[in-house]
């Protein structure tokens, strides 16, 4: 257990950064940064795919369409709204919304996995429900009033990242929950072989992605400098870093925890990444949070361990 949470510590620390590359590269579409992301995954995938051709060669077809549906859901689709969540509301709101996954993830596990790895009662977990809920407001709370300051101020792009956060939510409910399934049922599976299964399966969909936004930009006659925008440096340097860090180093890690972990108690271990994309957001942003958020953020925590101080019982096991 205590490898497992060391390895859950180390993803969302590596995972943190994925918050502040929209930030990084305001100008870049957030499909564009997707496609990018998951290009570069894909593309430092391939070295090391041949280096475990062997383990690569056991996967079945059903193991590869599922590294497919994993990748198109889990990494596409997810940092698409994420990125586009960041463009439009900045770190701090997304990321909180994304910090509920903890809980959404126990839930979802306590419905479906209860006879694999023990039912978790609902009247313990309804106050870290309600504390997360609380924190929630309390962050929406300060970047409302900072937006009420701002003299272009969007308060529309606000929602609609806040929207799309909540996409991103639950694209990322649903592949902690697919992935570990995986990785339960393959226990002889090297995680490290299963993540860069996922970078492979993902190639194609991002060189297409890429593409396809390629062709539509030249369609529209935009003045958006493609194939690498108007920093490309920035850009190609920044995909790889997160293309190797969050994304493959960071999946072998909750690979590795996902093998050791229950799915319940690795789902409230994304706190860590969640803590870690705030810091990373106000760094950035040069101060400190108000106390509103601190608050806020505070109320997250509590709402977490809280989750985490709930036992799963067996179903002959009183609930309550």
């Amino acid at each position: 257990m205590s490898a497992g949470i060391a390895y859950a510590l180390a993803a969302g620390l590596l995972w943190g950064w994925v918050f502040i590359g929209p930030l990084l590269l305001p100008a870049y579409p957030a499909a564009l940064q997707s496609a990018g992301r998951y290009l570069a995954f894909g593309l430092i995938a391939l070295p090391l795919a041949w280096l475990d051709r062997a383990a690569l060669a056991r996967l079945t077809r059903s193991d590869w369409l599922e590294a497919l549906k994993l990748g198109a859901i889990g990494n596409l689709l997810y940092y698409l709204c994420l990125a586009g969540a960041i463009q439009r509301a900045g770190g701090p709101l997304p990321t909180m919304i994304v910090g509920t996954l903890p809980v959404l993830i126990s839930i979802c596990s306590n419905v479906r996995n209860a006879q694999r790895d023990g039912h978790l009662p609902w009247a313990r977990l309804a106050p870290s429900l309600f504390l997360i809920a609380a924190g929630i407001a309390c962050v929406n709370r300060d970047e409302l009033a900072a937006l009420r300051h701002e003299t272009h101020a969007a308060p529309h792009a606000y929602w609609l990242g806040a929207m799309l956060a909540l996409a991103a939510v639950a694209c990322w409910t649903w592949y902690p929950l697919r992935n570990a399934d995986w990785l339960r049922a393959h226990p002889e599976r090297p995680p490290g072989t299963w993540a860069t299964a996922q970078g492979v399966a993902t190639l194609p969909l991002a060189l297409a992605a890429y593409a396809l936004l390629w062709g539509f930009n030249s369609l529209r006659a935009d003045d958006f400098a493609m194939p690498f925008g108007p920093q490309p440096l920035r850009f190609i340097g920044l995909m790889v870093a997160i293309g190797l860090f969050a994304s493959w180093l960071g999946t072998w890690c909750w690979n590795e925890a996902s093998q050791r972990l229950s799915t319940a108690l690795a789902g409230q271990l994304i706190v860590f990444e969640t803590l870690a994309a705030l810091a990373y957001a106000f760094m950035l942003r040069g101060r400190l949070p108000g106390g509103t958020t601190l608050l806020g953020i505070a109320l997250l925590l509590a709402g977490v361990l809280w989750a985490a101080r709930v036992k799963p019982v067996h179903r002959a096991e009183p609930l309550t």
